[in-house]
């Protein structure tokens, strides 16, 4: 193997090996499961553990036992396999956070069908580019958001069946928990699925046009799995050591790699409780870890922030002693936000996390305390992951403390993007390696760094904006011209976008006619929140923005 043959040149310390420029993880490797046929909701199934409450609805207080839990997804994949529901078909799954999200997602993925998800603040328009796109034969929603898939048509749309995941006194069959009631079909023939098998199929933003669907299978989330397991099994020893289980409070949207990654499979081969809310609201969070006495905490860094900005009023409203670490990913921490979070919050360690929605939402990450006082890392790249930083300009790998783009291999790389061959061979290489798109270095010893991005994406809030689709869209406008739109700094949002728009001749177009434009017709965190007229969008000859340019005079100001 390459990695045996260069393992005397590979220096412990940085795990660079100067013979071939990889750094190999310095984790210890997490062999895959042998049996290749194994679909990954039976592999988190199997998993040992002393945990016995799955799931509590933060609102509400119902819960789910393990035992109950395993006992639906049975009763859901017979109902799907009844209903026709067969291997490789995709099923779309748009809903808000909920205890009987995961239910949906583990039973989908047992049959070897694929489940797709969107955000429940995507506009019908925006939802409907995708299910063009995924062709879905099967929708997994709730009442309040059955028109987004019909487009106002009503739960009977012939184009799309529905299944709801609750009822509200208007439909009160075909739904998710009267599957969940009927004995599972002991006598049906189950089709093999194997680990190179679609198993979900998320879309990312793009960052020079629309949204890709990203293909994952079943070994991409076994890996991921083997990996959660290993970053909190050691915390799991010591709590029970303690007679208490690891508490994860969900905030994070479960429709997003982030929180699907964690919550719908990975902790639950832990034993894990989830303590779900259906939507971020600071002081519901606040109060569900005080009420339910929770461990640790996945957030994201405008989260982090406004903790840390309220830290005297909320450590006076509420009991944060059971809180003992924050997992936070999304976007790198400053060290002044960083020191000081740890200054008003001194009981807990902040870890830290890189990935994307291409390598199943690991790549690195801090997994202890010496880890976590190396401030601004990603971390350790992650078990059995192999990484290369590589020079934008001339594409040659680069050693320790250089700058470039980071490359990631290993088996958590998806397997492509879904019908778009010329995405996928211009993000993914001949030999495995996954171009991010970051710019990053990795130092002496090892650990992460994210410097900036290759790509354009905006980070709103832990979203993720694509320029480029709110540019085409200020285009349709008949009074623009030409449109830029680039991230603004915020304190609270971390950015938002911002747009420069040139008016055709004679137009008297207005700030707030633009931002209501495009409110329209985009996800909440989508909109356009600052506008500034220009009577030309600077390019270079190739005609591509200079993006640099305009962000450069957006902020000479500030």
């Amino acid at each position: 193997m390459e990695l045996e043959n260069s393992r005397r040149m590979i220096d412990p310390r940085s795990g660079f090996c100067s013979s071939n420029s990889i750094f190999y993880s310095k984790r210890k490797p997490l062999p895959l499961p042998p049996n290749h046929s194994l679909d990954a909701t039976t592999f988190i199934s199997s998993r040992p553990h002393h945990g016995r409450i799955a799931f509590i609805d933060a609102s509400t207080g119902r819960q789910l036992t393990y035992p109950q839990l395993w006992r639906a997804v049975d009763a859901v994949t017979s109902s799907l396999s009844n209903m026709g529901i067969r291997k490789g078909d995709v099923i779309l799954l748009l809903s808000p956070n909920s205890i009987y999200f995961p239910v949906v997602c583990l039973s989908v993925i047992s049959l070897g069908a694929i489940i797709t998800t969107t955000n429940p603040l995507n506009t019908t328009r925006e939802i409907a580019k995708q299910i063009a796109d995924s062709k879905p034969v099967l929708a997994f929603t709730t009442p309040p958001l059955v028109s987004k898939i019909t487009g106002g048509g009503g739960a009977s749309s012939p184009s799309l069946p529905i299944i709801l995941m609750e009822t509200d006194g208007h439909y009160s069959s075909n739904t998710l928990e009267e599957m969940m009631k009927k004995e599972p079909d002991s006598s049906r023939v189950m089709e093999r699925v194997n680990q190179d098998d679609t198993a979900t199929l998320l879309y990312s933003s793009g960052t020079t046009g629309p949204s890709k669907g990203v293909v994952s299978s079943q070994r991409n989330l076994i890996a991921l799995v083997q990996i959660v397991l290993a970053r909190f099994s050691q915390y799991e020893e010591e709590e029970e050591e303690q007679g208490q289980g690891q508490t994860f409070i969900c905030t994070v949207p479960m429709f997003h790699i982030y929180g699907l990654a964690v919550f719908a499979l990975g902790v639950l081969a832990l034993g894990s409780t989830t303590v779900v809310l259906s939507k971020f609201e600071m002081h519901d969070m606040l109060l569900s870890i005080e009420k339910f006495k929770a461990s640790y905490l996945p957030l994201v860094p405008p989260i982090l922030v406004a903790m840390l900005n309220n830290a005297d009023i909320i450590k006076s409203k509420y009991d944060l002693s059971s809180l003992q670490a924050v997992l936070c990913g999304g976007a790198p921490l400053s060290k002044e936000v960083t020191e000081g979070f740890i200054e008003k919050y001194p009981d807990v360690t902040i870890f830290q996390g890189y990935g994307l929605t291409e390598s199943s939402g690991v790549g690195s990450s801090t997994e202890s305390l010496e880890e976590t006082r190396k401030y601004g890392t990603a971390g350790l790249v992650s078990a059995s992951t192999e990484a290369m930083i590589v020079d934008t300009e001339t594409a040659q790998p680069l050693p320790v403390n250089r700058t470039g783009e980071l490359w990631l291999r290993g088996p958590t790389i998806m397997k492509g993007y879904f019908s778009n061959e010329e995405a996928t061979t211009s993000t993914l290489t001949s030999e495995g390696w996954l171009k991010t798109g970051d710019i990053c270095y990795i130092d002496t010893d090892g650990f992460l760094f994210v410097v900036d991005r290759l790509k354009e994406l905006i980070k709103y809030k832990g979203y993720q904006v694509p320029p480029a689709e709110l540019e085409a869209l200020l285009l349709t406008h008949p009074s623009v011209l030409d449109a830029a739109v680039i991230p603004y700094p915020d304190k609270e949002a971390g950015q938002y976008p911002m747009a420069y728009v040139v008016r055709k001749t004679g137009s008297n177009l207005s700030e707030s006619q633009v931002m209501d434009f495009v409110a329209e017709q985009v996800a909440p965190y989508k909109r356009i929140r600052k506008v500034a007229f220009i009577s030309c969008v600077p390019k270079n000859p190739s005609g591509k923005i200079l993006r640099k340019d305009l962000i450069k005079l957006a902020t000479s100001k500030l």
